[in-house]
């Protein structure tokens, strides 16, 4: 399966793309699968996707959540509020496709509903009344940032029904004129990323729909986070440099673009007791959290690099931090092409996460 012609058939089966492109495959038991062919996973390896890689992982969010709605009916049929909220979604997805995909595609709703059906096979009381929280809450403001014709709009999720871990604690609810701090620094962040690295820019439009505003950590530091099970949304608190915000849009997407391929590709083997050196850290990293710096710190070198060449912020810095994530990235590559964890395609990945690493600056 190296071919550029060739496919990737990925795994979540039973319901059609929402761009109705991408599940022509089919699977032994005959139901449709999202197929990615292999310039396009290549591209994603690299961190140049863009929108319509964005596109194709977004079907399989879609698919995934719709399956996951569906799972949850058939365990919860008497639950009276669930079954009035699961037949309000079918009914949007009949008459109002963006608004159906507005609600799936809530960043909370995936954690939600395996947190659901984790509870109702162990018996427990499940928050079931979770769908039409989703269906009527208000997340938040949504902003409309525009620099040089592309545009960007997320939500600035400060009151939404958030059942996802980040690992640090979320701010909220904001009063208005710390909105507006939030309004400006990712207007300025923005604007560094569509002038400086278009490409990311682009694809971070396509693909966060929310920011989720986190409290810096004790010691005052900026932070930011991705969570596995929250496709479309990045958390952050706010650095006070727009350089670094927009350093953190790019890491934290990566991650959620990664989470949203492995949800269709796998890339390693289940996380055993294995654990490896992550240049980045004091601590020893399984697998898979490996593949994931690796990968968000290739968007940290590209960042890097790309500043460096402009010369506009600090070039010095831009230098040493360039050298730095180039070398941390590489190593962890090669880390991982040698752990004997890796998939056939998790290999093809790291191979080319590598490659388009070593090209940087050249």
């Amino acid at each position: 399966m190296t071919g550029t012609g060739e496919a990737v058939a990925a795994g979540v089966p039973g319901a059609r793309g929402a761009d109705g492109s991408s599940t022509d495959g089919r699977g032994a038991d005959g139901l449709p699968r999202h197929v990615m062919d292999r310039a396009t996973f290549r591209a994603i390896a690299g961190a140049r996707g863009g929108p319509e890689a964005v596109r194709l992982l977004r079907a399989g969010q879609l698919s995934k959540r719709t399956l996951l709605l569906l799972a949850l009916r058939r365990e919860a049929p008497q639950d009276e509020g669930f079954r009035e909220a699961y037949g309000e979604v079918c009914a949007l997805q009949r008459s109002d496709r963006v608004r159906w995909e507005e609600v799936l595609l809530r960043p909370e709703l995936d954690a939600w509903a395996a947190d659901c059906l984790r509870a109702l096979s162990l018996g427990s009381v499940a928050p079931l009344d979770g769908l039409g929280a989703f269906l009527r809450a208000d997340a938040g403001p949504a902003l409309d940032l525009e620099c040089d014709g592309l545009r960007w709009t997320p939500v600035v999720d400060h009151l939404g029904p958030r059942r996802v871990d980040y690992g640090r604690p979320p701010a909220g609810p904001l009063s208005a004129v710390e909105l507006r701090g939030w309004e400006e620094q990712l207007a300025a962040a923005w604007e560094i990323l569509v002038r400086r690295h278009r490409r990311h820019a682009e694809a971070v439009a396509a693909c966060v729909a929310a920011v989720v505003p986190l409290h810096p950590a004790p010691g005052g530091e900026a932070v930011s986070a991705a969570a596995r099970r929250a496709y479309g949304a990045v958390a952050a608190s706010l650095p006070g440099d727009p350089v670094l915000l927009a350093l953190a849009l790019v890491h934290e997407f990566l991650h959620v673009q990664l989470g949203a391929l492995l949800d269709l590709v796998p890339l390693h083997r289940p996380n055993g007791p294995a654990v490896y050196h992550a240049p980045w850290r004091t601590d020893p990293r399984p697998a898979g959290a490996l593949l994931q710096g690796a990968y968000a710190h290739l968007g940290v070198a590209s960042f890097w690099c790309a500043e460096a060449a402009a010369g506009v912020s600090e070039p010095a810095r831009a230098e040493r931090e360039f050298a730095c994530w180039r070398a941390h990235t590489l190593a962890a590559a090669g880390t991982l092409l040698e752990c004997g964890e890796l998939t056939v395609n998790g290999r093809e990945f790291t191979e080319e996460l590598a490659r388009s690493v070593r090209e940087l600056g050249s």
